[in-house]
């Protein structure tokens, strides 16, 4: 045998770190793979995904439109999954949020005030955090699994969301179709970059990863968190009670969402449609994982998903391509990330060469 594999003294910091780089160009290179099997000119199509999207001051701006979500919704989902607590329901939570902050732009949509876009932000973020509190009362009261729960509660969330557009939050002169009135400019993020649709968002989100740092890295709270996930039996003989850890891992990852989506409402879409997320809210989970738990990780990591979402759409356009492409990006993304996840804990050794760890 020409190799084997041997459990690592003790975890390798050096791996932690370089194994989601190892990922993206993993995944980079596999993306030449793909488009050469499609039948497409890999350089010419590496570009057109990759490059060309962000290669003016524009696709900049979209880039950040793109990442905004993902980095709030990842850094809110990092608390609780630093704790070992499993939100899978962004998704949900995100509909909802952008369901009540999109009701307040409805009922004011004839008025004009500063209050209003603050007064969005906050019902999102009630909103998404009423949400996240079902699968947080059902575990701690029932101990119901927080997993299924909240993945559960994504499916009731859109399929409220698209009844509600369809019925009562229609637009009556918008000829029949799934979605509500224009919002007004007051319900509306300013623009920051003119020639661009970079807006107030952004700023928000990186605000939200600063919080999240303070929060996880900075506070008597965060440690808490931190000891849990390592060692839950450790914490609760510290004295530190695992049932409020689950509140604020699960509220602080439904509050994310909620304000996310309201920022793409308020943002890009400037109305409630049936679907306002293209699925960020299960991106935002593999963003966390790259982005190692850590916000300024979770913040480089968005910037690549963002990528991906733009290089989708840019293949759609310029190469023909399925609209699953960004999908299966995505996915070959959190696979190079397990697998080279198991070189933190295990070492590949060849024979005839001297043992060192890879």
């Amino acid at each position: 045998m020409f190799f084997k594999i041997e459990a690592r003294p003790e975890p390798s910091k050096a791996m932690k770190y370089f194994s989601p780089l190892v990922a993206a160009l993993l995944m980079l290179f596999s993306g030449l793979i793909i488009f050469s099997l499609l039948g497409k000119d890999s350089i010419e199509a590496f570009y057109a995904f990759f490059i060309e999207p962000v290669n003016d001051l524009y696709g900049i701006g979209e880039l950040f439109i793109k990442a905004a979500p993902l980095m709030l919704i990842g850094t809110g989902l990092a608390v609780g999954f630093r704790a070992s607590i499993w939100n899978i329901g962004a998704e949900g939570q995100l509909a909802i949020g952008a369901l009540f902050g999109g009701y307040i732009a409805i009922v004011f949509n004839d008025n004009s005030g500063f209050f209003i876009l603050p007064l969005m932000i906050v019902a999102g973020a009630v909103g998404g955090l009423l949400w996240a509190s079902i699968p947080a009362f059902l575990r701690t009261v029932f101990n119901a699994n927080e997993i299924l729960v909240s993945l559960m509660l994504n499916y009731v969330a859109i399929l409220l969301l698209g009844l509600l557009v369809h019925g009562p939050l229609k637009d009556p002169d918008g000829y029949g179709f799934p979605q509500s009135v224009l919002f007004s400019d007051s319900a509306l993020l300013p623009i920051l970059m003119e020639g661009t649709r970079f807006h107030l968002g952004v700023l928000i989100a990186v605000v939200g990863v600063i919080v999240g740092w303070v929060l996880l890295q900075k506070s008597f709270t965060g440690y808490q968190i931190q000891v849990a996930g390592l060692a839950k039996n450790a914490a609760s003989y510290a004295g530190f009670k695992y049932k409020k850890l689950i509140w604020i891992g699960l509220l602080s990852g439904g509050t994310a969402a909620g304000i996310a989506g309201v920022l793409e409402i308020s943002g890009p879409i400037g109305q409630l449609l049936p679907t306002v997320s293209p699925g960020y809210g299960y991106a935002a989970i593999i963003v966390a994982f790259v982005g190692r738990l850590h916000p300024g990780g979770i913040l480089l990591s968005s910037l690549l998903m963002a990528l991906l979402y733009l290089g989708g759409e840019s293949g759609q356009m310029n190469l023909d391509l399925p609209a699953a492409v960004t999908g299966v990006f995505q996915g070959l993304l959190l696979f190079y990330l397990l697998a080279t996840d198991f070189l933190i804990d295990y070492r590949v050794c060849f024979s005839g060469f001297r043992k060192e760890a890879i």
